[in-house]
């Protein structure tokens, strides 16, 4: 595992009990074996392609934590912004609208005041 990367336990932490298999595939091989090669692909590059998949696919509660895990590896809400105005015009409108408030949220978590659309 890169020497950046946290290792990752939310598999088996959620899904341990139910889906041991899946846990350890999410936490092993997803997150410990793909997501660690960054000297094929940097921790940053691979968030962003994944919160573009997850924007895609419309998958919104995967979508903020990966937004969340987006902000650790370094992206921007700037940069996040400007992704999602692009992508808009290939995935569709409403799923940005949807995306806005997920950037806000985790972005301005620190109390900010959040401006509503």
């Amino acid at each position: 595992m890169a020497e950046n990367m946290k290792k990752q336990t939310a598999g088996r932490d959620r899904l341990g009990k139910l889906a041991p298999k899946f846990a350890e595939l999410n936490d092993d091989v997803l997150f410990g074996q793909v997501w660690s090669r960054e000297e094929k692909l940097s921790a940053r590059d691979r968030s962003l392609i994944t919160i573009a998949a997850l924007f895609s696919a419309g998958q919104y509660p995967q979508l903020e934590s990966h937004i969340r895990l987006g902000k650790e590896h370094g992206l921007t809400e700037e940069e996040l912004v400007e992704t999602v105005t692009q992508l808009a015009f290939y995935c569709g409108w409403p799923k940005a609208w949807s995306t806005f408030p997920l950037i806000q949220k985790v972005y301005h978590e620190d109390g900010r005041k959040i401006q509503k659309a």
